[in-house]
């Protein structure tokens, strides 16, 4: 065969250049990627409009639409303004996990309690572009599991149940990974609470000892 069959003859025209981004596509690809585009921009406008009516004062729209707001947002999404509050925290707040499993030989295993809390902060201490998740989920999801119910760890609203299983969600994704090699049967959560002491010129004193508070056992 001739090497020069498929070459373009001497002095044609060559061919001309594809046009970039989406016009170059041929007309079933545009109308694909025109309506992607279209549903992307929608669904962001309107997670943008309930984010904007759950932190709006209330008015007539957010009490009308209420209970989709929260559906929405509740609890992956929850605003506050804690930032800006006049009493900041004093406490160091660490949540930790253990795992009863049942490994592959047979036995009954309990793990030792891991600090969820401090794994998260060595993920971003000195990293230039720290995680929002690593940052917030796991913190925001104890305080919503604490704001929902008693001391006796009985909820104390609609939305308790919700929150334990926000929270046992979040600490089976952090022991998957880790516990391959057997069945998870049970999850434990607790917290530890240290007061931050007081500065050294201040004459406050401050109780530093760390208070356990423990959940019961959760069956997956």
């Amino acid at each position: 065969m001739d090497s020069n069959e498929h070459e373009p003859a001497e002095g044609a025209a060559p061919p001309p250049p594809r046009v970039p981004g989406i016009a170059g596509l041929s007309a079933p690809y545009r109308v694909v990627t025109a309506l992607t585009l279209g549903v992307i921009a929608m669904a962001a406008c309107t997670h943008l409009a309930l984010v904007f009516l759950h932190v709006a004062p209330s008015n007539t729209l957010s009490k009308q639409h209420a209970e989709t707001i929260d559906w929405w947002v509740y609890p992956e999404f929850e605003q506050n303004w804690k930032l800006f509050a006049p009493n900041p925290l004093q406490q160091n707040i660490a949540v930790e996990v253990r795992a009863e499993f049942r490994a592959d030989y047979g036995e009954l295993v309990t793990t030792p309690w891991r600090d969820l809390s401090a794994e998260d902060g060595r993920a971003i201490r000195h990293s230039l572009l720290p995680s929002h998740t690593r940052q917030n989920e796991l913190r925001r999801a104890w305080d919503f599991y604490t704001g929902s119910h008693d001391e006796d760890n009985k909820p104390n609203g609609e939305r308790g149940q919700l929150s334990e299983e926000y929270l046992r969600r979040i600490a089976l994704y952090r022991l998957v990974p880790e516990l391959r090699d057997g069945t998870i049967l049970r999850i434990q959560l607790r917290s530890a609470t240290t007061a931050v002491p007081a500065p050294k010129w201040s004459t406050e004193t401050t109780d530093t000892q760390t208070y356990y508070r423990e959940l019961p056992w959760w069956t997956v």
